[in-house]
């Protein structure tokens, strides 16, 4: 059984991975929950999302356009900025540097035989 997931470790990561979706292709909300429960966050709701859209368009890291749905209301659509797409690469370099360093401590841990 898998441990419960920490929310403050999502929070941290969920930005930079709605980003690196967005890279892949535009997605309107709904799609992007489809998505990331797909890539594992299968207990990632709609009401944890939005906030991180609203506030990646907000800081200018994302732009959204209205798309008429034939299935209901307009669907917003998301893309990257150019702002957001640098912000991507730096996040995900720091994210590497520190899962490694993370893996290799993690790794000396339980390795090492008990006192």
């Amino acid at each position: 059984m898998d441990a419960p997931r920490d929310p403050q470790l999502l929070k941290g990561v969920l930005p930079m991975l709605v980003l690196a979706l967005l890279t892949e292709r535009e997605s309107y909300g709904y799609e992007l929950v489809t998505r990331l429960h797909e890539g594992g966050l299968d207990d990632l709701s709609a009401g944890t999302l939005y906030p991180v859209l609203n506030r990646l368009e907000r800081d200018g890291q994302i732009s959204s356009r209205l798309v008429a749905s034939s299935a209901g209301p307009a669907r917003k659509y998301y893309l990257p900025t150019e702002t957001g797409a640098e912000q991507l690469r730096r996040t995900a370099r720091a994210w590497q540097q520190l899962a490694a360093t993370a893996e290799r401590m993690l790794a000396r841990a339980t390795t090492k035989e008990p006192s």
